[in-house]
């Protein structure tokens, strides 16, 4: 990584993601870098992460002094995985203590879990509001049985009220988290989810679009024809639903896939990402962004601790972003949330132009803020294709 500070960076805000990668069973549909215990083998333990965790925070904040960039309270932590809560809750807590002991919380700290319904009971989520943390994200993903099965979810979907309750209960803000598209979900089963959803009156919902990536079990079952593919036109009535259902429980989307009751209910962490601020990725392929770098660790749990343990950052390799990609990157995420993106004279004719279309707001359009409506929300990337153009 480059040794020079940049002018301004240490204002920039500062969060933190801790990356928990195990999974007591790995999904059909998922592509991250989660692993099981018996993909895993010898040399990576779920007993030792918590410390190899706490060791490449030291690690980060010695990069951090190093480059100017030390002395940002961190205004964000997120613990997502894997399922983070398959740890102990005291290791969850000493890693959000190393974060806090070295950096410090600043006032008011947004401190999110994910957890799946079947991984959490009462006493944990009151043992993680008592270490500090201030959200959960529920994995439900779907209401529908036969829908969790295609997805290969394990828990069982009367679970998730008995969990949500637990949660508010200890003083947690709750968030759950949806999946639509899945193959065999009709567009009941998925407005069955999404009234599931609100009978529970969540403070935050994301709906995220199922993508059925390569080298996933999912991706070979549908290249063996034993599962349909994705229907685009399948999903943007599922998202129009979601998005319609949502308003009118009083919901408010802030960014394409996440609705919050209020701005005080939305993720800020996830926020802090569409807006390129910077963060630290702690655990195995864990991406982190500086002051205009982009950086990743080693992907598997072995290397990573080896790594850590041998003193060093586990960084597998780094990129040092251009002007022109900070111009794109600003376009590319900003667009995505409610508050719409500021553009200069230059993109005015085409900013008028995605408003003739009906693809952003012509009232913000008219004082040059690209701001996108419903359909453009679904047509985002030909949005950002046409303004980077």
């Amino acid at each position: 990584m480059s040794g020079a500070g940049v002018p301004g960076a240490a204002a920039t805000p500062f969060g933190v993601y801790l990356h928990v990668p195990f999974c007591s069973v790995r999904c059909g549909y998922c592509d991250f870098n989660t692993y099981t215990a018996t993909e895993l083998g010898g040399g990576a333990s779920q007993a030792s992460y918590a410390a190899t965790a706490v060791a490449e925070v030291a690690l980060a904040d010695a990069e951090l002094r190093r480059r100017g960039l030390a002395g940002r309270p961190v205004e964000t932590v997120f613990f997502g995985g894997g399922t983070p809560t398959l740890l102990p809750t005291v290791d969850l807590a000493r890693m959000l203590d190393a974060v806090d002991r070295t950096w410090g919380l600043a006032p008011g700290a947004e401190v999110t879990t994910e957890a799946n319904p079947d991984s959490v009971w009462a006493a944990d989520l009151q043992a993680l509001r008592d270490a500090g943390f201030t959200r959960v994200s529920f994995g439900m993903q779907s209401a529908v049985p036969h829908v969790l099965a295609t997805l290969d979810r394990t828990h069982d979907p009367d679970r998730v009220p008995q969990v949500v309750a637990w949660a508010r209960d200890a003083g947690l803000a709750v968030s759950l988290d949806l999946i639509y598209g899945t193959p065999g979900e009709s567009l009941d089963d998925w407005r069955r989810s999404l009234e599931a959803v609100l009978a529970l009156e969540p403070d935050h919902v994301s709906a995220y679009a199922l993508t059925i990536e390569p080298g996933t079990r999912m991706h070979t079952r549908v290249r063996r024809g034993e599962l349909p593919g994705v229907d685009g036109d399948d999903q943007a009535a599922k998202y129009e639903l979601a998005d319609t259902l949502l308003a009118e429980a009083g919901y408010g989307w802030y960014e394409i896939s996440n609705w919050a009751r209020g701005p005080e209910q939305r993720c800020r962490h996830n926020v802090a990402y569409w807006r390129s601020h910077d963060w630290w990725g702690i655990g195995p392929g864990a991406h982190s962004h500086l002051a205009g770098t982009r950086f990743w660790n080693v992907k598997h749990p072995r290397a990573y601790a080896q790594r850590v343990a041998a003193g060093e950052l586990p960084v597998a390799e780094t990129e040092e972003l251009t002007p022109e990609q900070v111009a794109d990157e600003h376009v590319l995420l900003g667009i995505r949330l409610v508050d719409g993106l500021p553009l200069d004279a230059e993109h005015r004719a085409t900013l008028h132009e995605l408003a003739a279309d009906g693809l952003v707001d012509p009232d913000a359009a008219g004082a040059g803020v690209a701001r996108l409506t419903r359909r453009g929300r679904l047509l985002a990337d030909t949005v950002v294709g046409r303004l980077v153009a």
